[in-house]
């Protein structure tokens, strides 16, 4: 066993699973990630109380003939029509870096390439899709559209296809980084401030309410999570940000889940720092939402 305090991830995503009463956790488990060495694939871990995990257990690894090799991040697992999708972050040389899905019949993998290479635009420097299927049912993709090459970060989204292989139509951008008050600029390139988005997560409430989490940094270049809510309850907005973040403890990359006791609970990582980074768990109040926005 693994004691939560001791465990190194980036960017926690957690699937609870009620026939098993167990957590799996993904996340960003090479300690290369952020270099040029190839990267090794994506672990999993597994929790019956978010304290002691067993693992790492493998969850995806490439094969030779898989274009990505380097920067292998946030990877997140939905459970779509009966399969399991997963959506990450890859990068390669000559590439920009991307998000494509990869599926597996079974929640603990092997996961393989399902999507027709990245489902973000090959000419746009992305990360971090999350996945999310509107109330027609139809099924969405939300990413970043990096402050790397357009200086302002934006959240975008793009709809895709009902077999998750393809995108349909162009993204839709939501919102810039600096539209939220809390966000500041990390520093500055040719007169433009640089404002990042990171790890956006959809999140509905029981009062059918449409939120979003991302991150970005405060003063002193400090990770936080900020918290948004569409104006319609549609992915497309308008959104309206919360004044301050909900998490600014020098962590971020968050995502909502619910206990098997039924708690909410906000998940993320930190400190961010490389190589030092672990999960967090925070019992979210159900009036948190309402009483941020």
């Amino acid at each position: 066993m693994i004691k939560r305090k001791d465990l190194y991830i980036r960017d926690p995503f957690v699937v609870p699973v009620p026939n098993e009463k167990i957590y799996y956790m993904f996340g960003t488990t090479d300690i290369n990630c952020w270099n040029d060495e190839k990267a090794t694939g994506f672990d999993y871990y597994k929790s019956s109380d978010l304290e002691n995990f067993e693992g790492p257990f493998i969850a995806f690894r490439p094969d030779k003939n898989f274009i990505w090799d380097k920067n292998f991040w946030a990877p997140e697992v939905h459970k779509y029509n009966d399969m399991y999708y997963m959506f990450a972050t890859f990068f390669a040389d000559g590439r920009n870096r991307g998000t494509q899905i990869l599926v597996s019949e079974k929640i603990s993998g092997p996961y393989r390439p399902w999507s027709i290479e990245p489902v973000t635009p090959k000419d746009w420097m992305c990360l971090d899709g999350t996945f999310y299927v509107d109330e027609n049912g139809e099924p969405w993709m939300i990413f970043c559209h990096e402050w790397v090459q357009i200086y302002d970060g934006e959240i975008c989204a793009v709809r895709l296809s009902k077999d998750l292989k393809t995108t349909i139509g162009n993204p839709i951008t939501l919102f810039k980084a600096s539209s939220a008050n809390w966000t500041r600029s990390i520093k500055k390139i040719k007169d433009h401030e640089c404002y990042v988005t990171d790890g956006p997560f959809i999140y509905r409430s029981e009062e059918g309410k449409l939120y979003m989490l991302w991150s970005s940094f405060i003063e002193n270049n400090i990770y936080a999570v900020g918290i948004s809510l569409s104006r319609t309850g549609k992915i497309t907005g308008p959104w309206v940000h919360s004044e301050n973040p909900i998490f600014a403890g020098d962590g971020g990359h968050g995502m909502i889940f619910k206990t098997f006791e039924g708690n909410l609970t906000l998940a993320v990582h930190t400190p961010n720092k490389r190589k030092e980074e672990r999960p967090l768990f925070i019992t979210l109040e159900k009036s948190v939402l309402n009483d941020t926005l």
